[in-house]
């Protein structure tokens, strides 16, 4: 089976999400969208594989907004749409989960707070997502699309939907220190003096706890091929969807 993992950044990684996935037979096919030498100036072309090649998408986290829409963002917005519509499972995190919802009819907005560091939710379906801690790194927020169902949230906005086979979560679930400390490297140290945390705190606390991450990440992962993957092609919503 082979997996589509779009990588958005040259700084990120699947992670603890990919490790699961390889484990649970996986192929990852791993496609950096905005190379290091344009981190700065993101606007690239890119060719995005049809979704039928695929058995699965994962969607990563990303530094800019979705709202950005420029070419490689509306392109992975209809590919996203495409898996949805063909039953191919995808799975979106944190800017992944905001293009999903955006590519499904739903919207982005910001949050009242950016939020940055560790999360408790509350969690309808704990059999899907349990109530973490989860690490969180953003700003802004979705708005649910039309026929999906949210099954996670805490006092910033919603933490987590589903809809059909395809699934998002605002968090970050395969964060590992090594790319936490890249984050707070490359930009973050500044967002992250601006809301008065230690990043040196947070990447060591993320270290002194990667155990129960990692099995976190792992119970995620088998949640969602187990639940979610193996549900029906979609909802019904493709009549609400945007084009």
């Amino acid at each position: 089976m082979r997996a589509l993992v779009i990588v958005h950044d040259h700084l990120s990684t699947a992670g603890h999400v990919g490790e699961r996935l390889a484990e649970r037979g996986y192929e990852l096919d791993e496609l950096l969208v905005v190379p290091a030498e344009r981190y700065t100036n993101p606007d690239v072309g890119v060719a995005f594989p049809p979704a039928e090649n695929y058995g699965l998408i994962l969607t990563l986290g990303a530094p800019w907004s979705v709202a950005r829409r420029n070419a490689w963002i509306e392109a992975e917005l209809a590919l996203l749409r495409s898996a949805h519509e063909a039953g191919i499972p995808v799975l979106g995190i944190c800017f992944g989960s905001q293009a999903l919802a955006a590519a499904l009819g739903g919207d982005i907005e910001a949050a009242p707070r950016f939020e940055l560091g560790w999360s408790r939710i509350a969690t309808d379906e704990p059999e899907l997502v349990g109530p973490g801690p989860w690490f969180q790194f953003h700003g802004e927020r979705w708005l649910l699309p039309p026929g999906a169902r949210e099954v996670a949230r805490n006092d910033v906005g919603p933490q987590a939907f589903v809809c059909g086979r395809s699934w998002g979560v605002q968090f970050h679930p395969e964060l590992t220190p090594e790319v936490l400390q890249a984050w707070f490297d490359q930009d973050g140290t500044q967002i992250a003096a601006e809301l008065g945390v230690d990043p040196e705190q947070l990447v060591a606390e993320l270290r002194a706890d990667l155990p129960a991450v990692r099995e976190r990440a792992r119970a995620l992962v088998d949640a969602f091929l187990d639940q979610v993957a193996q549900g029906g092609p979609n909802d019904g919503t493709e009549s609400h969807m945007s084009a």
